[in-house]
């Protein structure tokens, strides 16, 4: 059983009961909103740890609600669509979604992405610094803080995630399926494109070059590595 505080967030009425009722069966604190607009106005009254938004709905639909969100805000988002096609995928992910559900969905994979999305790494079991710092950036694992020559830089949730995970074991390839099943669960290894548009969205944030990375590097076929430059005595 759970106490995390989930916001519902979709103009069919029965959708919002039928998550309603499954997810609090389950533990979970539930809220529901029918538009964008009254998701913005929950969350400016309350805290939740989890948005499951849909993106097809009258008046702000789903991404232009999500970038609002995101704007201010690291919750988690999940994103219900009923498109199939890839370039929306990408796009939901790109709009600041952590994940992405297809309608019809069942609600068993419902509940495992909602478990995976509430999961927050814990330490790499491979003992290190809180504090990483590098060139004018430094990373509390600790805290969860980013800065980048002493700008704050907010990340999301499965940004920071992803960026732990390298961070915590550097200057070693890393194969996707295991950053996947780190990061999103065990039922996400083949989610290869989750994992390209995060790093994508932490070079953009942390590299002075994106298109030229010096420390979020690409092992070709294969996964990622984190290059942590050599300290300078």
């Amino acid at each position: 059983m759970s106490t995390e505080k989930v916001l519902v967030v979709d103009d069919e009425p029965q959708i919002r009961r039928v998550m309603k009722s499954a997810l609090t069966k389950q533990g979970y604190i539930v809220a529901d909103a029918r538009s964008g607009e009254e998701a913005l106005d929950k969350l400016r009254e309350e805290r939740y740890d989890l948005i499951i938004l849909d993106r097809n709905m009258p008046g702000m639909g789903g991404l232009a609600a999500c970038r609002s969100i995101r704007a201010s805000s690291d919750i988690g988002i999940i994103m219900l669509t009923v498109r199939k096609a890839e370039p929306d995928k990408i796009e939901a992910l790109d709009a600041g979604a952590d994940d992405y559900i297809t309608k019809p969905f069942s609600m068993p994979e419902v509940l495992a992405r909602v478990r995976a999305n509430l999961r927050r790494l814990p330490l790499s079991p491979h003992k290190g610094p809180v504090v990483v710092a590098f060139d004018g950036v430094e990373v509390n694992l600790g805290s969860r803080h980013i800065s980048i020559g002493g700008r704050d830089v907010r990340l999301t949730p499965k940004q920071f995630e992803v960026l732990h995970y390298l961070v915590a074991n550097p200057n070693v390839a890393i194969p996707h399926i295991k950053i996947l099943q780190a990061i999103w669960g065990p039922d996400y290894g083949d989610e290869v494109e989750y994992l390209h548009v995060v790093i994508n969205q932490l070079r953009k944030k942390i590299e002075r070059d994106p298109a030229k990375p010096r420390y979020i590097l690409t092992e070709p076929w294969f996964g990622y590595r984190f290059q942590l430059p050599s300290s300078r005595s």
